[in-house]
C-alpha cells in the first residue's frame, strides 16, 4: 500500500462553495475541531458563477412580500414534489441569513432609503433577490471566506476526494483522497462528514458549470449506501452562451432579463406570449405590442413571461429553435440593448457587459445576445433529513446542490444561494451534534483502504488501453443527445446501453505518466463519479413517465397525478447494483395546504 499522511477532526466539510464554508463555519464557532477539504482553491468554487441574487423575503421592495408567498412560489415552481418542510424553513430562515452575511461585511445594492435591494426573478412573485449588481455569489463567497479564516477553519486546498469509508458499525469515519498537484494519497477521518460537493453538470457536452462538477459528493454518497433522491431533475438554465464555441454554456445571469431583457427569435418576434402556459394564461393582462404586453401574478406587480419559470423559459427556446426560429449559432436572442440604457447596463450588470465584451467580441449595450438553454442545475441529490440534512449514513450530512428534495422537479432562480446559506448551517449544527455525541476514535479497515488506492492507481499501470478523454468525449456527447433537456424512452434506454459500454472501457483505463501533476489521472479518477450519476439520472428519467419541471418526456408531455405523488428513490447496493423505489411525498400539514387553496381563490 502506498504512503499516505493522515488527519483527524470533529467535523471534515468536503467542498468550500457557499454551503461548504458556512457548514463549517457553524462547526467551528460551536467549538468542534473543524476542516474544510476543497478540490479547487479556496473562493473558486462554483458558487461564485450564481450572479443574480439570493432570494429572501424581506418585503423591501414589496411590504406584501413575506415567507408564505416565497414557500408557496418555491413549491409551485417545484410542480409540489418539493421537501415541503425543506421549503418551509428555507423560506422562514432565509432573511436571517442574509442580514447575517451583511454583519459579516456582505456589501449588498441599497434601496433609495438604504435597506438591501432586491430584484425580479423567475418564477417568484415579488422582486426578493438580495444582490450585488450580476456578481453575488462572489460577494458571498468572499464574504463567507473571510468570516472562515477570522475564525479559524482549517482548509486542505486542492484535495480530490475518491472514496468515504464506513466502521464497523455503519458509520462514515474516513475520506480517501489526493492531493491532485502532487499525487500523494491522504486520509481524513473525523466523526462527522458534510457532503457540500455541488453538481454533476459536466456529464453533459454544454453546461454552465466549472470543472469541479463531476458528481463527486453524489457519487461518493450512493457508494457508501446513502439514498438518492429525484436524480431524473435536471434543469437547464435557459440562457447560456451559444457563441462563439469557446465559451459555449457560460452562464447569462437571469439578471438580464430581470433588468427588462426580452427574448426574441431570428423574426425579430418577442415570441415568450406564445408559450405562457396554462396556469397563467387566465392572468394575461395586455395585448399591447413591445413592452407593456405583461402578465398579471393575481398582484398589482406585472412581470414579464420572460420572467415565467427556468423550465417553462428552457423549453420555449428550444421550440423556436426546433421550429426553424433561432439564431445563426442555435439559439434566440437575448435583447436588453433597446430597452435600457447603455449606462444602466454597465451599471446594474457589469459582469455580463465584461464577459460578453472580452470573451465573445459582443457590446451586450449595442446588439443582442445569443443563447440557448445549458445544463445547469441538479435539483435531484442525496436525501436528507429537512431539519438537519443528515443523509440516511450515520455520520453522514448533506447541504447545497449535493442533496436532494429542496427544490422538487425545477428550482426557482435565486433560491440556490439562499439555500446554501440556510441548510448550510443546519448541517454545520447538526454535525456537530453528531460529533459530540459520537463515543470512540473513527476506524476504518486497511483494506479497505488499499482498496482505495489500488483503484485510483490502476489506470497508470496500464501500459495500453483507454483515454480518459475519449471516454469524457463520448460520455458528454451521450447525455447531451440522449438525456438532454427534451427526453424519450427509445433514447433514454439507449443511453443506458451506451454507459454500459462506458464502464467497460473504464476497466481498462490508461494513463501514461506519474501521478504528479498529471491533468489524464485527475480526469480517470473523476470519471467513476460521473458515469455513476449519469446512470443514476438516466434511470430516474425512464421511470418518471410524465413531463413535470426540469424533467420533459417527448412521450409523455403531460404530468402523471400518481407520479406527482412520489419521489424516486434510488440506491446502490454492495455489489454495484441499482435499485429504485417510488416512495410517497411526505405529508404537507393542513396549515400550509390552506396557502394554495388561497392562491386558487
Amino acid at each position: 500500500m502506498p504512503d499516505y499522511e493522515s488527519h483527524d477532526f470533529d467535523v471534515i466539510v468536503i467542498g468550500a462553495g457557499g454551503a461548504g464554508l458556512r457548514a463549517a463555519i457553524e462547526a467551528q464557532e460551536r467549538g468542534l475541531r473543524t476542516a474544510l477539504v476543497c478540490k479547487s482553491l479556496l473562493g473558486k468554487a462554483h458558487t461564485v458563477m450564481a450572479e443574480g441574487g439570493a432570494a429572501a423575503a424581506m418585503g423591501n421592495v414589496w411590504p406584501e412580500d413575506n415567507w408564505k408567498v416565497h414557500f408557496r412560489d418555491t413549491m409551485r415552481g417545484g410542480k409540489m414534489l418539493n421537501n415541503w418542510r425543506m421549503a418551509q424553513l428555507h423560506a422562514q430562515e432565509a432573511p436571517d441569513r442574509i442580514y447575517e452575511l451583511e454583519r459579516w461585511g456582505a456589501l449588498f445594492d441599497r434601496t433609495a432609503d438604504g435597506r438591501i435591494l432586491q430584484r425580479d426573478f423567475g418564477g417568484h412573485r415579488y422582486a426578493r433577490l438580495a444582490h450585488v449588481g450580476d456578481r453575488t455569489g462572489l460577494e458571498l463567497i468572499r464574504t463567507l471566506q473571510q468570516r472562515a479564516v477570522a475564525v479559524g477553519i482549517e482548509v486542505f486546498m486542492e484535495c480530490k476526494v475518491l472514496r468515504l469509508l464506513k466502521d464497523s458499525e455503519g458509520r462514515v469515519s474516513a475520506a480517501v483522497g489526493y492531493w491532485r498537484p502532487s499525487g500523494e494519497f491522504v486520509i481524513f477521518t473525523a466523526k462527522a462528514f458534510v457532503l457540500a460537493t455541488g453538481s454533476i453538470g459536466k456529464s453533459w457536452q454544454y453546461t454552465s458549470n466549472s470543472w469541479e462538477s463531476t458528481g463527486d459528493g453524489h457519487a461518493m454518497a450512493a457508494w457508501a449506501g446513502a439514498d438518492m433522491i429525484d436524480m431524473e431533475f435536471v434543469q437547464f438554465h435557459p440562457t447560456g452562451m451559444v457563441w462563439p464555441l469557446s465559451v459555449r454554456g457560460i452562464l447569462v445571469t437571469e439578471g438580464v432579463r430581470g433588468d427588462g431583457g426580452v427574448l426574441r427569435n431570428s423574426e425579430g418576434k418577442r415570441f415568450m406570449f406564445d408559450y405562457i402556459p396554462p396556469m397563467f394564461a387566465a392572468e394575461t393582462a395586455d395585448t399591447e405590442e413591445e413592452g407593456d404586453r405583461w402578465y398579471d401574478d393575481h398582484t398589482n406587480n406585472r412581470r414579464p413571461p420572460e420572467l415565467l419559470p427556468r423550465d417553462e423559459v428552457a423549453r420555449s427556446i428550444n421550440s423556436e429553435v426546433k421550429g426553424g426560429r433561432g439564431s445563426p449559432h442555435g439559439g434566440v436572442f437575448l435583447d436588453i440593448a433597446s430597452r435600457r440604457s447603455a449606462e444602466y447596463i454597465r451599471r446594474r450588470l457589469p459582469s455580463m457587459y465584461h464577459q460578453f465584451k472580452e470573451l465573445a467580441g459582443v457590446d451586450i449595450t449595442a446588439v443582442p445576445m445569443e443563447v440557448g438553454p445549458t445544463c445547469h442545475y441538479a435539483m435531484g441529490g442525496i436525501r436528507v433529513e429537512a431539519d438537519t440534512e443528515a443523509s440516511t449514513v450515520p455520520g453522514l450530512f448533506a447541504a447545497g446542490e449535493c442533496s436532494g428534495g429542496m427544490h422538487g422537479a425545477n428550482r426557482l432562480g435565486g433560491n440556490s444561494l439562499s439555500d446554501l446559506l440556510v441548510f448550510g448551517r443546519r448541517a454545520g449544527i447538526a454535525a456537530s451534534d453528531f460529533a459530540e455525541g459520537r463515543t470512540g476514535a473513527p476506524a476504518v479497515a486497511d483494506g479497505e483502504i488499499a482498496a482505495v488506492f489500488a483503484e485510483a492507481t490502476a489506470p497508470l499501470e496500464r501500459s495500453d488501453g483507454e483515454s480518459p478523454y475519449d471516454i469524457q468525449r463520448d460520455l458528454q456527447e451521450t447525455m447531451q443527445r440522449l438525456v438532454g433537456i427534451i427526453r424519450t424512452e427509445s433514447e433514454l434506454t439507449e443511453a443506458l446501453v451506451e454507459l454500459d459500454k462506458l464502464e467497460e472501457r473504464c476497466k481498462v483505463l490508461s494513463v501514461s505518466g506519474p501521478r504528479t501533476y498529471n491533468p489524464g489521472w485527475n480526469l480517470a479518477t473523476d470519471l467513476p463519479a460521473m458515469l455513476t450519476v449519469s446512470r443514476l439520472t438516466t434511470k430516474g428519467a425512464i421511470v418518471r413517465r410524465e413531463s413535470r419541471g426540469g424533467h420533459t418526456r417527448d412521450d409523455y408531455p403531460l404530468p402523471d397525478p400518481e407520479l406527482g405523488t412520489v419521489n424516486l428513490v434510488q440506491r446502490v447496493t454492495t455489489d454495484g447494483q441499482y435499485t429504485l423505489d417510488p416512495e410517497p411525498l411526505p405529508q404537507m400539514p393542513a396549515e400550509l395546504r390552506t396557502l394554495f387553496e388561497e392562491d386558487a381563490h
